[in-house]
């Protein structure tokens, strides 16, 4: 049994979502407003997740906890929005999420104010938009807890949205596509000729030393002109998601993912995921 928000390893992911980022604005009114907060997140319907300049307003310091990286010397751009808080709004209607969102914005301030929200949404039975399946590899059962849950029930995440150019994407022969993602479309199945630079060699997890596991749950997002992936992964550390974006950028080898072709990432973020104690969020590490 574990203590984590159970959202995290719920499967499959929900058919509506909605990513709320809020920055700080009033650190004297921080702590009533996360006691709030404590109380509205269930970590099924609302998963919720705290950024280092929260914790730094309080004075309080958690192991594992760090801003997203800049990646100096890579040849592709992999930006940094780091945010003080990030909560995920998981369900089925999205009118519901739009008035749940409403509702946790107003219960949040003046401490927080809303920056940005992302609806998302499952695309089939989970593809990403360019129709790959997402997430093929995902551990699951107790190797999912092994990966994406702290001994106390947290967990730390990375978000990011990724942007893709569907129309050149589309444009490229069924093969070139499969090449970049390294599976065929048609039936999911690993291409063994794939290229290095395909995706799921960049980011193939037992090729890591050690092993970089994580657990993904990411959905399709669309923003007005712009559509792609709002990736979301959980690990029971950050160094496992870390080890493949560097990776993926070309500092490990000097070999870029071949995503980068036709999508790019616009926002990158890390949060710590407090476990659940009594019906309610577990902030004792900060408040108590």
């Amino acid at each position: 049994m574990t203590h984590a928000q159970p959202g995290i390893l719920a499967t499959p992911v929900p058919a509506q979502a909605r990513h709320l980022f809020f920055a700080l604005e009033a650190a004297e009114a921080l702590p009533a407003a996360l006691d709030r907060l404590a109380t509205r997140v269930d970590g099924e319907t609302i998963v919720a997740g705290l950024g280092p300049s929260l914790l730094q307003a309080l004075g309080r310091h958690l192991d594992g906890l760090r801003a997203f990286p800049v990646l100096d010397g890579a040849p592709v751009d992999i930006p940094s929005t780091q945010h003080a808080l990030w909560c995920w709004l998981r369900g089925d209607d999205r009118g519901e999420l739009l008035h749940r969102s409403r509702e946790l914005i107003a219960a949040l301030a003046p401490a927080l104010r809303l920056v940005q929200a992302s609806d998302a949404f499952r695309y089939r039975e989970g593809r990403d938009l360019t129709g790959y399946e997402d997430g093929t590899e995902n551990p699951e059962g107790e190797e999912a807890v092994a990966a994406a849950i702290t001994a106390d029930g947290g967990s730390f995440a990375a978000v990011q949205h990724w942007v893709h150019d569907l129309d050149h994407f589309q444009r490229m022969p069924q093969a070139e596509q499969d090449d970049i993602i390294g599976r065929r479309q048609s039936d999911n199945e690993e291409l063994e000729d794939a290229p290095e630079s395909a995706h799921v060699k960049r980011t193939a997890q037992e090729s890591f030393a050690p092993e970089a596991f994580v657990v993904r749950r990411s959905m399709p997002f669309s923003d007005g002109e712009q559509a792609g992936l709002l990736f979301l992964a959980f690990g029971h550390s950050l160094d496992a998601f870390e080890a493949q974006l560097k990776r993926m950028a070309g500092l490990e080898d000097g070999i870029v993912d071949a995503l980068f072709r036709f999508s790019r990432p616009t926002s990158g973020g890390y949060y710590w995921c407090p476990p659940r104690q009594d019906g309610r969020l577990d902030l004792r590490v900060l408040l108590g």
